[in-house]
This record gives C-alpha cells, structure tokens and sequence, in this order.
C-alpha cells in the first residue's frame, strides 16, 4: 500500500534529516515512527487497562524499601 502526505519545507528538511541521520530511507523513516508511535499508544492503553484490572481486584502496592526491608537488603 502506498500513500502520499503533504509537508511543509521545513517538516520535509527535518524528515529527511533524521532519515539520513539513521541511515534510512525517507519512507522507512516515516513508516517506522507511524508503527513506534501506534506501539507506544498500544502500551499506553494495556497499561491502563491492567492497573484498573489491578486496583479492581483490591490490591495495593508497596513502597519498595518495604520489600528491601522484608529481604534484608
């Protein structure tokens, strides 16, 4: 699939600055910050979602100088 986004002068000499800076294609560059940015939100999301999933179940943490304090550390 192919698609075609519009930039700046300015967003265009940047894109391809990092591009050449990391040795990638200007293509390659935007595909992978498009996919590291939907991982990072992904992440984001399942984290949340299991903190509630936590907090839901009654349970709570602990300092960890508690855990130091119980393995003697």
């Amino acid at each position: 699939m192919a698609f075609s986004i519009r930039l700046s002068d300015e967003e265009r000499k940047l894109a391809e600055s990092y591009a050449k800076l990391n040795s990638l294609s200007l293509g390659e560059a935007f595909k992978r910050a498009l996919f590291e940015k939907i991982q990072d939100e992904y992440d984001v999301i399942v984290a949340k979602e299991a903190r509630a999933e936590y907090v839901a179940g009654g349970k709570k943490s602990h300092p960890i100088e508690e855990l130091w304090e119980e393995l003697d550390i």
